[in-house]
């Protein structure tokens, strides 16, 4: 039982059932029992409490009559002992003690500054109250007390909710409340404070003044007193501008691991610029912490308060084609399948890149543009163009040069003076951050008279160069800051010249990392630059199998790549595998480079990293379609910057083996993940090679990238069925396991039915496993169109053993999609809602989202098919908060038709009219292939307007959504759009139409949708209607799914 007395006195039982309590004493009763539920309260307290000074004559047995009446309507029992009457219910049934709990455990967090967490539980504390304590027993002689006493606590948890909020940022959607509660209780000073500060975070100043000088004088006037020291500092800090709002919840920029420092100007400067040019260029030398400041100016944009604001980093990116896919990373927006298209044309980058930064102001900073300017400058120009809120901050060696730049060029930082005193140099900049990193390595290192002249001598030979000055103070691991002084020498002497502002970026970043190369013994050179090649680092096998020869042996690896790492040209990351993870500073892994290529070593190199990749990849290929699927996924998401450097290199060299290895490898990886575009993209560059390639691989991935191309519809084109053949005359077949789900879904496309039926069998009889299994699954796709649903349903069964017994979560998971599909035609709703949160539950192990999104949209569908609309609603919210930083057109679409269906199904067209006007406003070439979206929109512009009732208006776009699913082949859409005919057949009063046009609906699909609710409705009123509905629906039943089709195509004109 749980009892309420925020409010109203309630009592209910555990289900909800309400629990009718009766008289005024029996709810007094109940409520002072309450107020120490699980203890016992002596009975001379209830007396004193129910009837104060006028208890009965007989108060023993009045109290008595009371408890026993109280034991006839609870649930629970109100037990009887020495020390009194007990209510047994826990502490936490009560709403009053969870109210006090979750205040305090609030409080603590707020106190703890986890303020999001104290937010969350304050909320929920001040949720439980429904009115005021007590109300309906404030009459009690014992109820004045507590309830003053929870009023207090109610006061201070929401004042605690206020300043949580207001630290989180969100002022702006309590003030109204605030400034409630704050006239409500005049005299309240920290509800004033709370109101000034946030007052003062919405930019309103004024009125948070106006604020202060109205609580002073109530103060004055009514109490006589000042406001409090602590209301007055709140003033004080409100009139020099002190209060700012608090740091955004959203945060996209690099992490920040070491503290800022200096760049006053400069900040204030970009602030300037950004405020009044859409593109601002971050310019100057390497080194010079271009990449740091960007990211503090971006921290201080108002767009990042509103989470809108994006860093795409280029450093890593080595071909200008790869620019684009960097960008959409940094977006995190990535390709999408659905049920409806079996593969889809690659999107338009750019184009996506819109749909995260359109829409309201948002700054996007791209990284390190220097080595991909042409391709950098084309991106921002194109973002600017159709982005109108947009403005991007680059960093570069050089401006981008296209119209509207503005540039803010970066020098050195200040440095001190010779024979500055330590007080002194310890003002300037340059000697902050060296002695701030220094801190990190050194904690005992001090600027003082025995220090300062060194460390100053290593600002002004380093020109304050930031990057030279952090590696230095790294030195003070091994070396004194004396000897780091006395090593700078003549080959640092070019950077204290006087031309030092005229020189190239790369000669002065040059200049400091030679620094540290010339303290490399050979085998540490010859590791350092070999290293290079790897552009996501590696771990120490890879970097042994891939770095070692006879000048440098493999057993010496290990230790001189601890040299390395000693002397900070190497770094590592723990991967939480127990092994590190080795990397090189993209500073120093692109000088490494230039000296890969002098030593004549470059290609040999990548040669070397390509066969290893290659043989990595082929390696673990296989086993993407087993049981230890998730952790071949885990290595080659590590390893994916290596594997892509390495195609990129072997396909510029030439190295056909290497690029045919590495694709080979990773083709499936990236049909797992859905990154079809991605690898249609590395498939077209590899298939330049033309002739060059084995006929079997030139065979397969011309096959491959038709599927990615083109639009999945049926077509009559002879060079479809001409890739089948060469894939099964050159053994292609044999060697790529995935073609046993291709070429069958070809030669569908290609409308050789006989010849995708041939490939089906091939690979039924074939003696991998998988490849059997997946021929189970196209051979249920192509008797599912044929109308055989129940030898369609047993090809998934066999799929679904095949997929199972292999381990494989990605044919399970698309299997259990298909078959959660029949189950809910069938009418079995409880057990497609399983199917579908199995094959959930695999898509989101999988890191699937889009395959995960669309399960939820399907569970969501069919608990509103079956009538929860709660948990449809449930399941619907959770694919969108899942889907949120997916971002693909498609994709949106995709959860607002899940919306719509349930907005629909619940009664709310007006909502579901706008809704569809949305989507609609999606619309576009690459919005969805073959006119699905659009044929989707009429068919659900068709719904509503059968809902509203316009019948004759809503066909036209039922015929639209027919014609359409007849030419792409789509048979389940086009029975769905029957149906919606049926209806419309049925409201103009032509039953026996209508009955032959249900009756078509399962012809078209291969059976009755028994799980809608719609079509069981119409039947049972065409069978109302009709006498003979059963014979109508049985001599269409018989004919040919052809036949069927063609009267209803003629039913339409």
């Amino acid at each position: 039982m749980r009892v309420a007395l925020l409010g109203p006195l309630r009592a209910a039982e555990d289900d909800g059932t309400p629990i009718d309590i009766g008289g005024a004493r029996l709810r007094m009763l109940l409520a002072r029992l309450a107020l120490d539920a699980g203890r016992a309260v002596p009975a001379d307290a209830l007396v004193d409490g129910l009837w104060g000074a006028e208890p009965p004559s007989d108060a023993a047995n009045a109290l008595q009559s009371l408890v026993s009446r109280l034991r006839k309507v609870l649930p629970v029992a109100v037990e009887s002992g020495p020390g009194g009457y007990r209510l047994a219910v826990d502490a936490a049934d009560v709403d009053a003690e969870r109210f006090e709990r979750l205040a305090a455990e609030g409080r603590r967090e707020l106190a703890a500054g986890r303020d999001a967490q104290a937010a969350d539980l304050l909320t929920e504390a001040l949720a439980l109250w429904q009115g005021a304590a007590l109300a309906d027993v404030l009459d009690a002689p014992f109820a004045a007390a507590p309830a003053r006493r929870l009023t207090e606590l109610r006061t201070e948890a929401a004042e605690d909710r206020f300043e949580a909020l207001i630290r989180l940022g969100e002022h702006a959607g309590i003030l109204a409340d605030l400034s409630a509660a704050a006239d409500a209780d005049p005299l309240r000073e920290r509800l004033a404070g709370l109101r000034i500060r946030a007052l003062c975070a919405a930019g309103r100043q004024p009125e948070a003044l106006a604020v202060y000088a109205g609580i002073r004088r109530t103060l004055a006037d009514q109490l006589g007193v000042d406001p409090s020291a602590e209301l007055q500092e709140i003033h004080v800090a409100a009139l020099r501008g002190e209060f700012a709002p608090p740091s955004p919840v959203t945060d996209r920029l690099p992490t920040r691991l070491t503290s800022f420092v200096g760049r006053d100007d400069e900040l204030k400067l970009l602030a300037e610029l950004l405020g009044g040019a859409r593109l601002v260029t971050l310019t100057g030398p390497g080194g010079a912490g271009k990449t740091r400041l960007a990211t503090e100016a971006a921290s201080r944009h108002p767009a990042h308060q509103q989470g809108r604001v994006w860093f795409a980093a280029l450093a890593g990116v080595r071909d200008p084609d790869d620019v684009a896919g960097a960008l959409l990373g940094a977006l995190e927006v990535r390709d999408i399948r659905t049920e409806t298209e079996v593969h889809r044309r690659p999107p338009d980058p750019v184009g996506q890149a819109v749909e995260v930064l359109g829409g309201a102001e948002a700054l996007l900073v791209l990284d390190n543009c220097e080595h991909v300017v042409d391709a950098a400058a084309r991106l921002a120009d194109e973002l600017l163009h159709r982005a109108p809120k947009l403005r991007v901050l680059a960093t570069s060696r050089e401006p981008l040069a296209i119209t509207g730049e503005a540039l803010c060029p970066l020098g050195p930082l200040p440095v001190p003076a010779e024979r500055a005193a330590p007080a002194e140099a310890a003002e300037l900049d340059s000697t902050r951050l060296f002695l701030d990193r220094a801190a990190a390595v050194r904690p005992d290192f001090v600027l003082d008279e025995s220090t300062v002249d060194q460390v100053g001598e290593i600002c002004r030979r380093l020109d304050g160069m930031p990057l030279a000055l952090e590696l230095a103070a790294a030195r003070l691991r091994s070396m004194t800051v004396a000897q780091i002084a006395g090593r700078l020498g003549d080959r640092f002497r070019l950077l204290t010249s006087g031309s030092r502002t005229a020189l190239p970026r790369q000669r002065t970043l040059r200049a400091v990392v030679e620094w540290s190369w010339d303290l490399l013994t050979e085998a540490e050179l010859v590791l350092a630059r070999r290293f290079a090649v790897f552009a996501g680092g590696a771990e120490l096998g890879a970097i042994e199998a891939v770095c070692a020869d006879g000048r440098l042996p493999a057993a010496d690896v290990p230790y001189v790549l601890g040299s390395l790492v000693e002397k900070s040209i190497v770094d590592t990351v723990d991967t939480g595998n127990g092994e590190p993870r080795y990397r090189m500073l993209e500073t120093l892994r692109a000088y490494a480079t230039e000296r890969l290529a002098e030593s004549g070593e470059h290609d040999s190199t990548r040669r070397a990293l390509g066969s290893y990749y290659a043989e990595f990849a082929q390696r673990l290929e296989p086993t993407l379609r087993t049981g230890a699927q998730l952790k071949a996924i885990d290595a080659f998401e590590a390893e994916s910057a290596n594997l892509i450097a390495a195609l990129r290199g072997a396909i510029e060299m030439s190295d056909v083996d290497n690029s045919v290895g590495l694709l080979d490898g990773m083709i499936w990886y990236f049909t797992i993940l859905g990154q079809g575009g991605r690898a249609g993209g590395l498939i077209r560059d590899t298939l330049a090679f033309g002739d060059r390639l084995p006929p079997a691989v030139n065979a397969a991935y011309r096959a491959l990238v038709y599927l990615m191309d083109e639009v999945p519809v049926r077509s009559e084109q002879a060079e479809i069925i001409q890739l089948v053949d060469d894939c099964v005359r050159t053994g292609a077949v044999d060697r790529y396991p995935g073609l046993a789900v291709a070429l069958p879904m070809l030669a569908f496309l290609g409308g050789d039915r006989e010849v995708a039926v041939r490939e089906v069998r091939r690979a039924e009889q074939h003696p991998d496993a998988w490849i059997r299994a997946g021929g189970y699954w196209v051979d249920s796709f192509l008797l599912d169109d044929e109308g055989d649903v129940a030898g369609a349903d047993r090809a998934r069964e066999l799929a679904h053993a095949g997929f199972e017994a292999v381990g494989d979560r990605w044919g399970i998971a698309m299997t259990l999609s298909f078959q959660g599909y029949a189950l809910s035609q069938d009418g079995e709703s409880a057990k497609a809602i399983e199917v579908f949160q199995r094959g959930l539950a695999l898509s989101i192990e999988l890191r699937s989202h889009e395959d995960a999104v669309q399960h939820w949209w399907r569970l969501a569908v069919e608990h509103a098919r079956a009538g929860d609309f709660a948990a449809a609603w449930r399941d619907q919210e959770a694919a969108e908060r899942y889907g949120r930083g997916i971002t693909n057109p498609q994709q949106r679409a995709i959860l607002m038709f899940g919306r719509l269906e349930l907005l629909l199904r619940t009664g709310e067209l007006a909502e579901a009219r706008a809704l569809l006007d949305r989507v609609a406003s999606l619309g576009g070439e690459d919005w969805f292939p073959g006119g699905i979206g659009n044929e989707w929109i009429h068919a659900f512009e068709a719904r509503i307007l059968l809902a509203e009732g316009r019948f004759a208006e809503a066909e036209p776009h039922v015929a639209i959504a027919i014609r359409a699913t007849d030419q792409r082949g789509d048979m389940p859409d086009m029975a769905g759009s029957v149906e919606l005919l049926a209806t419309i057949r049925a409201r103009q009063g032509r039953h026996e139409t209508a009955a032959r046009m249900l009756a078509a609906s399962a012809v078209v699909r291969g059976r009755m949708d028994l799980g809608s609710p719609e079509v069981r409705a119409l039947t049972d009123e065409l069978r109302a209607a009709l006498p003979d509905y059963e014979t109508i629906h049985g001599e269409v039943r018989m004919l040919s799914k052809k036949d069927v089709i063609a009267w209803l195509l003629a039913e339409l004109d």
